[in-house]
């Protein structure tokens, strides 16, 4: 709800205070359901239609939550009549809120999932009101204060407004809900708020949850001076012929019969308070000496007030018409009247209070007391003093049981109050003990608050110091307690164990992270026991990163273990290192051993071929250069993968850079495979230089390979030198080149003896370099 000062302006914004809740306070809202809902709706078909005002709307969660409570009844009625809610305020703003219905889902907390899935739509971060519920409500802009009201109204919802208005305010406001309310109408106010000195306008329903069901009151008029303006003089002048047009014949007759020819009477409720007066009560009522009173049985004339008594505590009792005959009422001139009082229940109307007709009807004209006693006879004084002295003596009767029944009570609440008061004195003595203790505690926080603001000063520069650590270290860190719960940790740890700082005060064993490292608990228990240094190297399959976890102990101020602290350091760089080297040396030792065999091979086979000790040593050191210049630009290549330009190349330059042609993608082989081309091309250029084309000065020679479908496949053109005829057996060269590709390589030679020159292919295929 809103307080809202009057005369507000958009200045003074900031005094709206919005205390405002779906179904705040659940039991009066639940009251309101089961009381006055259901009776909303009794004989309501659909040309009818109910109408409330929620004066003071705020954002709009009241209006809402009443029109919920009005969808769910309407959802069980067969015939549903028109509901209208008008909700009115004088905010604009917060009346751009309610049109909207959209909010937070705090603000939904107060409500049951069903009905928060039931009338309302998720849109996004808020809620939107259903339309079903949102086509209830009309709101606009209103002061309870300064405009008009609203009228003809089946229930006024005003909670925790009038409980920030003064009491001149609520003097006036109060009647203009009751003069808004339809009769029977009913009033819904806040917990804190209450009708004050206006229970003649309404009933009370349910005073806990402050639930009044409209009264009639002829004297209920709202005072709208401040709306219409003080009347004029000339309209106070007008007479009683002038008001009486508006009404029709009939009503103007019944109207001049009643105030001339009916008895004088009152109405009143059960209690006896009066609601309503008729002309001419003044010979029987009399206004008592102090404040006003609305009590019949107090503004009674003497002789009436003891007969009125009993003939209305017996009418209320038994709901029926109650005669009292022969009452006599003496006036202050010292005269009396004989009449007839008839208290009788009127026909209850549906507003929730009974109220009763008292009707005073003289027998004769008036009289001295001794003229009726006299007139009366004796047989009429002597049965008038019985029913009297009867009356009388129940009435004392009642009064005896009443006053025993009080004086009970009024015992057990005196030794009540004497232990209470007992109590408080004892409690007052504590609360004197507990204040010097107190003042002492003061004293002593005091000195304590000096020293732990200078810890605390000391602390936050220690803690600066340890963030700016954390912050500007690379190495991944976590600390971790004897649970594995973990206390602290620097960012780059974020990047393996997907870590917030909500999550320190969670164990590290239900965080997901990116390493294999089952062994992880194990060695922290060996820490735990140990309080030695564990240092572990972790190998990723994922990224292909190497990291050192060390373990070491968390230790206090006395030495004790309460903890471990887990460091990961990156060692990607060096464990490359070191496995390349490893893989070098043992390259290394094979390919020593390998050539070792190939020397030895072709060796034999040289020695085998040769005419002379001079020729043997000419062509063992011509292939022996060609494996060392294979190993030259394997060496280059760091032993990792040769070009097959170079490799062609340095075995072809010798004879001159216009003398071949070298044709293919830029390709690099293994070290294995590019030792075995080497030989080849170094014995097809030995050839070519003694008996094909590069013998001759015109002679050229055109290298191709082409690595298409994972196989190399390599082809050897001559052209210019003398002619070519197929030999009878196989040379040694051929042989030599046969041996490498076939047997080494898994590969095959195609060897072509063109007139025009030698033609020679070789293919093997690539093992994914």
């Amino acid at each position: 709800m809103r307080c809202r000062p009057i005369g507000w302006a958009s200045d003074f914004r900031d005094l709206l205070i919005n205390v405002t809740n779906f179904f705040r306070d659940p039991d009066a809202f639940t009251a309101l359901e089961n009381l006055v809902v259901p009776r909303l709706f009794e004989g309501r078909g659909e040309s009818d239609s109910i109408r409330i005002w929620v004066p003071g709307c705020a954002t709009g969660e009241e209006v809402y939550s009443i029109g919920i409570l009005m969808r769910e009844h309407m959802e069980r009625l067969s015939e549903v009549p028109r509901v209208q809610i008008f909700a009115t305020d004088i905010d604009e703003p917060a009346l751009s809120v309610a049109r909207g219905g959209r909010y937070p889902e705090a603000l939904l907390k107060g409500m049951t999932p069903e009905r928060k899935r039931r009338f309302f739509h998720n849109h996004g971060s808020s809620f939107v009101v259903s339309h079903e519920v949102r086509e209830l409500c009309i709101f606009s802009p209103h002061s309870v204060t300064r405009d008009p009201p609203f009228s003809r109204m089946d229930l006024v919802s005003c909670r925790n407004l009038l409980i920030y208005l003064g009491p001149d305010i609520q003097n006036r406001v109060i009647p203009t809900f009751h003069y808004a309310l339809k009769p029977g109408g009913y009033l819904f106010l806040g917990t804190s708020e209450s009708i004050s000195q206006h229970s003649d306008l309404f009933v009370t329903l349910d005073k806990k949850n402050r639930l009044f069901q409209w009264r009639e009151n002829a004297a209920a008029t709202p005072h709208f001076s401040t709306l219409i303006g003080h009347p004029r003089a000339a309209d106070a002048g007008l007479g009683r012929e002038q008001r009486g047009t508006s009404y029709s014949l009939r009503q103007s007759v019944e109207s001049h019969v009643l105030e001339r020819f009916a008895p004088a009477h009152v109405v009143v409720n059960a209690d006896g308070d009066a609601v309503y007066f008729s002309a001419r009560t003044g010979k029987y009522l009399e206004a008592p000496q102090g404040a006003p009173s609305r009590q019949i049985l107090t503004i009674a004339r003497r002789g009436l007030r003891l007969e009125l008594r009993s003939a209305l505590r017996e009418s209320v009792s038994t709901r029926n018409t109650v005669v009292r005959s022969n009452v006599v009422v003496e006036d202050d001139d010292g005269g009396a009247q004989a009449l007839t009082v008839t208290v009788e229940p009127l026909p209850n109307k549906g507003n929730g209070e009974q109220l009763f007709l008292i009707v005073f009807n003289p027998v004769e004209a008036k009289q001295n007391r001794q003229e009726i006693n006299r007139q009366g006879g004796e047989a009429d004084v002597a049965a008038d003093l019985d029913r009297e002295l009867r009356d009388t003596r129940e009435r004392l009767q009642s009064m005896i049981e009443e006053y025993e029944t009080a004086l009970e009570e009024l015992k057990a609440s005196n030794e009540e109050l004497v232990s209470v008061n007992e109590e408080a004195q004892s409690t007052n003595e504590e609360l004197e003990a507990s204040k010097e203790e107190m003042q002492s505690l003061n004293e002593e926080l005091n000195t304590i608050n000096a020293e732990l603001s200078g810890k605390v000063e000391e602390l936050d520069r220690a803690n600066s110091d340890l963030k700016n650590l954390f912050e500007s270290t690379q190495i991944a860190t976590v600390f971790l307690d004897r649970n594995l719960v973990i206390r602290n940790f620097t960012p780059a740890a974020s990047s393996f164990f997907s870590l917030r700082q909500s999550d320190v005060g969670r164990p590290l064993t239900e965080l997901a992270n990116q390493l294999h490292y089952p062994e992880l608990k194990q060695h922290i228990a060996s820490v735990f026991d140990t309080g030695d240094l564990v240092e572990h190297q972790l190998a990723s399959d994922q990224a292909g990163k190497h990291y050192l976890v060390r373990l070491i102990p968390y230790r206090d101020c006395a030495g004790r273990i309460q903890g471990v602290v887990v460091t990961l350091i990156d060692v990607t760089t060096l464990a490359k290192a070191e496995e390349h080297q490893r893989m070098l040396i043992s390259e290394l030792n094979h390919r020593v051993k390998n050539m070792l065999a190939v020397v030895i091979s072709i060796a034999n086979h040289t020695l085998k071929g040769a005419q002379s000790p001079k020729d043997f040593n000419s062509a063992l050191s011509g292939r022996l250069h060609a494996m060392a210049r294979a190993f030259d630009v394997l060496t280059n290549s760091n032993w990792t993968a040769a070009p097959i330009e170079d490799l062609v190349r340095q075995e072809l330059e010798a004879f001159g850079s216009d003398r071949f042609e070298l044709t293919g993608p830029n390709r690099r082989l293994q070290p294995q495979q590019g030792l075995s081309l080497g030989m080849s091309i170094h014995e097809l250029a030995t050839n070519a230089s003694k008996y094909g084309s590069l013998s001759k000065p015109d002679g050229h020679v055109a290298v191709e390979w082409d690595d298409s479908g994972q196989q190399l496949t390599l082809t050897w053109r001559e052209t210019g030198g003398p002619p070519v005829k197929e030999p009878e057996k196989a040379g040694f060269g051929l042989t030599l080149i046969r041996g490498e590709v076939v047997s080494r390589l898994g590969g095959n030679v195609e060897t072509i003896f063109a007139p025009g020159g030698l033609q020679v292919q070789i293919s093997f295929p690539l093992d994914g370099s």
